[in-house]
Protein backbone atom coordinates (compact mmCIF):
# COMPACT_ATOMS: atom_id res chain seq x y z
CA UNK A 1 0.00 0.00 0.00
CA UNK A 2 1.38 3.41 -1.05
CA UNK A 3 1.69 6.46 1.17
CA UNK A 4 -1.31 8.29 -0.30
CA UNK A 5 -3.48 5.18 0.21
CA UNK A 6 -2.27 4.96 3.80
CA UNK A 7 -3.17 8.60 4.38
CA UNK A 8 -6.68 7.83 3.09
CA UNK A 9 -6.81 4.91 5.51
CA UNK A 10 -5.61 7.21 8.30
CA UNK A 11 -8.48 9.60 7.56
CA UNK A 12 -10.95 6.71 7.60
CA UNK A 13 -9.72 5.42 10.94
CA UNK A 14 -9.82 8.81 12.63
CA UNK A 15 -13.16 9.44 10.91
CA UNK A 16 -14.64 6.69 13.09
CA UNK A 17 -14.68 9.11 16.00
CA UNK A 18 -13.86 12.53 14.51
CA UNK A 19 -15.95 13.72 11.56
CA UNK A 20 -14.93 16.23 8.90
CA UNK A 21 -11.28 16.67 9.90
CA UNK A 22 -9.51 15.39 6.78
CA UNK A 23 -7.45 18.56 6.32
CA UNK A 24 -6.43 18.53 9.98
CA UNK A 25 -5.33 14.89 9.67
CA UNK A 26 -3.24 15.71 6.60
CA UNK A 27 -1.53 18.59 8.40
CA UNK A 28 -0.85 16.40 11.42
CA UNK A 29 0.70 13.74 9.18
CA UNK A 30 2.92 16.33 7.52
CA UNK A 31 3.93 17.70 10.92
CA UNK A 32 4.93 14.36 12.41
CA UNK A 33 7.09 13.57 9.37
CA UNK A 34 9.01 16.81 9.88
CA UNK A 35 9.21 16.58 13.67
CA UNK A 36 6.79 19.51 13.84
CA UNK A 37 4.45 20.61 16.61
CA UNK A 38 0.85 21.75 16.26
CA UNK A 39 -1.19 24.48 17.93
CA UNK A 40 -4.95 23.85 17.83
CA UNK A 41 -7.20 26.78 18.58
CA UNK A 42 -10.92 26.30 19.04
CA UNK A 43 -13.79 26.65 21.44
CA UNK A 44 -14.31 23.79 23.94
CA UNK A 45 -16.08 20.64 22.81
CA UNK A 46 -14.86 20.44 19.21
CA UNK A 47 -12.92 17.18 19.61
CA UNK A 48 -9.35 18.41 20.03
CA UNK A 49 -8.45 15.79 22.63
CA UNK A 50 -10.07 12.94 20.72
CA UNK A 51 -8.29 14.03 17.53
CA UNK A 52 -4.90 13.89 19.25
CA UNK A 53 -5.61 10.52 20.92
CA UNK A 54 -6.90 9.01 17.68
CA UNK A 55 -3.87 10.21 15.74
CA UNK A 56 -1.51 8.70 18.32
CA UNK A 57 -3.34 5.37 18.12
CA UNK A 58 -3.23 5.35 14.32
CA UNK A 59 0.57 5.76 14.24
CA UNK A 60 1.17 3.32 17.06
CA UNK A 61 2.59 6.00 19.34
CA UNK A 62 2.35 6.48 23.08
CA UNK A 63 -0.09 9.22 24.02
CA UNK A 64 0.13 11.52 27.02
CA UNK A 65 -2.02 14.43 28.14
CA UNK A 66 -1.10 17.43 30.29
CA UNK A 67 -4.01 19.53 31.53
CA UNK A 68 -2.53 22.98 32.05
CA UNK A 69 -3.73 25.21 34.87
CA UNK A 70 -2.00 28.12 36.62
CA UNK A 71 -0.74 25.83 39.41
CA UNK A 72 1.02 23.33 37.12
CA UNK A 73 4.79 23.50 37.68
CA UNK A 74 7.60 22.86 35.16
CA UNK A 75 8.52 19.67 37.04
CA UNK A 76 4.93 18.44 36.54
CA UNK A 77 5.70 18.51 32.82
CA UNK A 78 9.31 17.36 32.52
CA UNK A 79 9.63 15.07 35.55
CA UNK A 80 11.90 15.17 38.58
CA UNK A 81 14.97 13.64 40.15
CA UNK A 82 14.12 12.30 43.62
CA UNK A 83 16.16 10.52 46.26
CA UNK A 84 15.17 6.87 46.64
CA UNK A 85 16.16 5.72 50.14
CA UNK A 86 15.91 2.06 49.13
CA UNK A 87 18.76 2.32 46.66
CA UNK A 88 20.40 5.37 48.29
CA UNK A 89 20.59 7.33 45.05
CA UNK A 90 18.68 9.84 42.98
CA UNK A 91 16.21 8.36 40.52
CA UNK A 92 14.55 9.99 37.51
CA UNK A 93 10.77 10.04 37.56
CA UNK A 94 9.70 10.90 33.99
CA UNK A 95 6.99 13.46 33.41
CA UNK A 96 4.12 13.19 30.93
CA UNK A 97 6.27 14.88 28.29
CA UNK A 98 8.00 11.51 27.76
CA UNK A 99 5.64 10.19 25.07
CA UNK A 100 5.32 10.21 21.27
CA UNK A 101 2.23 12.41 21.06
CA UNK A 102 1.82 14.88 23.92
CA UNK A 103 -1.42 16.83 24.24
CA UNK A 104 -0.70 20.12 26.01
CA UNK A 105 -4.31 20.98 26.78
CA UNK A 106 -5.16 24.67 27.25
CA UNK A 107 -1.51 25.64 27.19
CA UNK A 108 -2.29 29.34 27.57
CA UNK A 109 -3.69 28.69 31.06
CA UNK A 110 -0.19 27.78 32.28
CA UNK A 111 2.07 30.47 33.71
CA UNK A 112 4.93 31.77 31.54
CA UNK A 113 7.41 29.83 33.70
CA UNK A 114 5.63 26.55 33.00
CA UNK A 115 5.16 27.39 29.32
CA UNK A 116 8.91 27.94 29.04
CA UNK A 117 9.54 24.38 30.24
CA UNK A 118 8.39 23.25 26.80
CA UNK A 119 10.91 25.36 24.85
CA UNK A 120 13.83 22.94 25.14
CA UNK A 121 11.74 19.85 24.57
CA UNK A 122 10.03 21.27 21.47
CA UNK A 123 13.25 22.49 19.84
CA UNK A 124 15.84 19.92 20.90
CA UNK A 125 13.67 16.90 21.79
CA UNK A 126 15.26 16.49 25.16
CA UNK A 127 14.62 17.49 28.76
CA UNK A 128 17.20 18.65 31.28
CA UNK A 129 16.42 17.84 34.90
CA UNK A 130 18.90 18.89 37.60
CA UNK A 131 21.68 19.00 35.03
CA UNK A 132 20.88 15.59 33.54
CA UNK A 133 19.77 15.57 29.90
CA UNK A 134 17.26 12.93 28.85
CA UNK A 135 16.59 12.49 25.10
CA UNK A 136 13.07 11.78 23.88
CA UNK A 137 12.09 8.91 21.64
CA UNK A 138 11.06 9.56 18.05
CA UNK A 139 8.58 10.39 16.73
CA UNK A 140 7.77 13.20 19.11
CA UNK A 141 5.06 15.79 18.67
CA UNK A 142 3.44 18.33 20.95
CA UNK A 143 -0.18 19.10 20.10
CA UNK A 144 -1.10 22.14 22.15
CA UNK A 145 -4.61 23.50 22.42
CA UNK A 146 -5.91 26.88 23.42
CA UNK A 147 -9.30 28.49 23.44
CA UNK A 148 -9.56 31.76 21.49
CA UNK A 149 -7.42 34.15 23.50
CA UNK A 150 -9.65 37.17 23.05
CA UNK A 151 -12.59 35.42 24.75
CA UNK A 152 -10.77 34.07 27.79
CA UNK A 153 -9.80 35.48 31.17
CA UNK A 154 -7.01 34.10 33.33
CA UNK A 155 -4.85 33.12 30.38
CA UNK A 156 -1.23 33.89 29.51
CA UNK A 157 -0.45 34.57 25.86
CA UNK A 158 2.31 32.40 24.43
CA UNK A 159 5.57 34.33 23.88
CA UNK A 160 6.93 34.93 20.39
CA UNK A 161 9.70 32.34 20.81
CA UNK A 162 7.20 29.65 21.71
CA UNK A 163 4.74 30.48 18.94
CA UNK A 164 7.58 30.22 16.44
CA UNK A 165 8.28 26.65 17.57
CA UNK A 166 4.88 25.46 16.42
CA UNK A 167 5.15 24.07 12.90
CA UNK A 168 1.53 24.89 12.13
CA UNK A 169 -1.51 26.39 13.78
CA UNK A 170 -5.00 25.13 13.02
CA UNK A 171 -8.18 26.94 13.92
CA UNK A 172 -10.79 24.25 14.47
CA UNK A 173 -14.25 25.65 13.90
CA UNK A 174 -17.67 24.22 14.53
CA UNK A 175 -18.67 21.29 12.28
CA UNK A 176 -21.01 22.02 9.42
CA UNK A 177 -24.60 20.75 9.44
CA UNK A 178 -23.97 17.38 7.79
CA UNK A 179 -20.84 16.65 9.83
CA UNK A 180 -22.62 17.43 13.08
CA UNK A 181 -25.50 15.20 12.03
CA UNK A 182 -23.00 12.40 11.41
CA UNK A 183 -21.49 12.99 14.87
CA UNK A 184 -24.93 12.50 16.40
CA UNK A 185 -25.41 9.25 14.49
CA UNK A 186 -22.04 7.89 15.61
CA UNK A 187 -22.72 8.57 19.28
CA UNK A 188 -26.42 7.70 19.35
CA UNK A 189 -27.52 5.30 22.08
CA UNK A 190 -25.08 2.68 23.30
CA UNK A 191 -23.63 1.99 19.89
CA UNK A 192 -20.09 0.67 20.24
CA UNK A 193 -17.50 2.61 18.27
CA UNK A 194 -14.85 0.48 16.57
CA UNK A 195 -11.37 1.06 18.01
CA UNK A 196 -8.84 2.99 15.95
CA UNK A 197 -6.68 0.58 13.96
CA UNK A 198 -2.96 1.24 13.69
CA UNK A 199 -2.15 2.46 10.16
CA UNK A 200 1.54 3.35 10.46
CA UNK A 201 4.25 1.81 12.58
CA UNK A 202 6.90 3.90 14.30
CA UNK A 203 9.46 2.35 11.94
CA UNK A 204 7.44 3.40 8.88
CA UNK A 205 7.22 6.95 10.21
CA UNK A 206 11.00 7.10 10.53
CA UNK A 207 11.47 5.72 6.99
CA UNK A 208 9.02 8.24 5.54
CA UNK A 209 10.94 11.09 7.16
CA UNK A 210 13.83 10.29 4.84
CA UNK A 211 11.65 9.88 1.75
CA UNK A 212 9.73 13.14 2.21
CA UNK A 213 12.92 15.21 2.26
CA UNK A 214 13.67 14.16 -1.32
CA UNK A 215 10.63 16.09 -2.62
CA UNK A 216 12.13 18.63 -5.01
CA UNK A 217 11.64 22.38 -5.09
CA UNK A 218 12.45 24.25 -8.31
CA UNK A 219 14.23 27.60 -8.33
CA UNK A 220 10.97 29.35 -9.30
CA UNK A 221 9.11 27.85 -6.35
CA UNK A 222 11.98 28.80 -4.06
CA UNK A 223 11.76 32.41 -5.22
CA UNK A 224 7.98 32.36 -4.82
CA UNK A 225 8.22 31.03 -1.28
CA UNK A 226 10.90 33.53 -0.27
CA UNK A 227 8.92 36.41 -1.72
CA UNK A 228 5.93 35.47 0.42
CA UNK A 229 8.08 35.41 3.55
CA UNK A 230 9.82 38.69 2.81
CA UNK A 231 6.50 40.41 2.16
CA UNK A 232 5.53 39.64 5.77
CA UNK A 233 8.60 41.59 6.92
CA UNK A 234 7.76 44.61 4.78
CA UNK A 235 3.98 44.86 5.27
CA UNK A 236 2.81 48.11 6.88
CA UNK A 237 0.39 46.32 9.21
CA UNK A 238 2.94 43.77 10.46
CA UNK A 239 5.26 44.67 13.32
CA UNK A 240 7.13 41.34 13.36
CA UNK A 241 7.36 39.21 10.24
CA UNK A 242 8.15 35.56 9.65
CA UNK A 243 11.49 34.30 10.97
CA UNK A 244 13.96 32.09 9.07
CA UNK A 245 12.57 29.19 11.11
CA UNK A 246 9.21 30.02 9.57
CA UNK A 247 10.75 30.04 6.09
CA UNK A 248 12.02 26.50 6.60
CA UNK A 249 8.65 25.45 8.02
CA UNK A 250 6.85 26.77 4.93
CA UNK A 251 9.28 24.92 2.64
CA UNK A 252 8.86 21.66 4.55
CA UNK A 253 5.08 21.94 4.77
CA UNK A 254 4.91 22.50 1.00
CA UNK A 255 7.11 19.44 0.48
CA UNK A 256 4.80 17.50 2.75
CA UNK A 257 1.69 18.56 0.85
CA UNK A 258 3.28 17.47 -2.43
CA UNK A 259 4.32 14.16 -0.88
CA UNK A 260 0.79 13.54 0.38
CA UNK A 261 -0.48 14.13 -3.15
CA UNK A 262 1.91 11.53 -4.53
CA UNK A 263 4.24 13.99 -6.27
CA UNK A 264 8.02 14.27 -6.13
CA UNK A 265 7.99 18.05 -6.69
CA UNK A 266 6.35 21.09 -5.11
CA UNK A 267 3.84 23.29 -6.97
CA UNK A 268 2.66 26.84 -6.18
CA UNK A 269 -0.68 25.41 -5.01
CA UNK A 270 1.18 23.35 -2.38
CA UNK A 271 2.75 26.54 -1.03
CA UNK A 272 -0.53 28.49 -1.10
CA UNK A 273 -2.45 25.68 0.62
CA UNK A 274 -0.13 25.39 3.62
CA UNK A 275 0.94 29.05 3.95
CA UNK A 276 -2.00 30.19 6.17
CA UNK A 277 -1.37 27.35 8.62
CA UNK A 278 2.40 27.90 8.75
CA UNK A 279 2.62 31.70 8.68
CA UNK A 280 -0.51 33.03 10.41
CA UNK A 281 0.76 32.51 13.97
CA UNK A 282 4.25 33.74 13.11
CA UNK A 283 3.32 37.32 12.27
CA UNK A 284 2.47 39.95 14.86
CA UNK A 285 0.40 42.92 13.79
CA UNK A 286 1.02 46.53 14.66
CA UNK A 287 -1.54 48.25 16.87
CA UNK A 288 -2.94 50.09 13.86
CA UNK A 289 -3.01 46.97 11.73
CA UNK A 290 -4.84 44.90 14.35
CA UNK A 291 -7.70 47.40 14.41
CA UNK A 292 -8.81 46.59 10.88
CA UNK A 293 -7.21 43.28 9.90
CA UNK A 294 -6.35 39.82 11.14
CA UNK A 295 -3.28 37.71 10.50
CA UNK A 296 -5.35 35.49 8.21
CA UNK A 297 -6.59 38.34 6.03
CA UNK A 298 -3.08 39.77 5.70
CA UNK A 299 -1.61 36.41 4.67
CA UNK A 300 -4.40 36.12 2.08
CA UNK A 301 -3.59 39.64 0.80
CA UNK A 302 0.09 38.76 0.47
CA UNK A 303 -0.66 35.53 -1.41
CA UNK A 304 -2.99 37.40 -3.79
CA UNK A 305 -0.42 40.13 -4.44
CA UNK A 306 2.42 37.86 -5.60
CA UNK A 307 2.47 36.51 -9.16
CA UNK A 308 2.35 32.73 -9.20
CA UNK A 309 5.21 31.03 -11.10
CA UNK A 310 4.02 29.93 -14.52
CA UNK A 311 6.07 26.76 -14.50
CA UNK A 312 5.85 24.39 -11.54
CA UNK A 313 8.97 22.50 -12.50
CA UNK A 314 9.16 18.77 -12.01
CA UNK A 315 12.84 19.01 -11.19
CA UNK A 316 15.00 21.37 -9.18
Amino acid sequence: MGFTEKIDQLKQEIGKVIVGKDMEVELMAISVLFNGHILLESVPGTGKTMLAKSFAAAIGGEFSRIQFTPDVLPSDVTGIQFFNPKVQEFVHRPGPIMANIVLADEINRATPRTQSSLLEVMEERQVTIDGITVPLEEPFMVIATQNPVESQQGTFSLPVAQMDRFFIKIKVGYPDYEDEKRIMQIHRGNKKIDPIAQVFSIQEIEQLKTAINSTQISADIEEYLLTIVRKTREHNSIELGVSPRGTLALMKAAQGKAFLNGRTYVTPDDVKTVAPFVLGHRIFLSIEGSLTKTAETIIAEILDSIPVPVEAGTNG
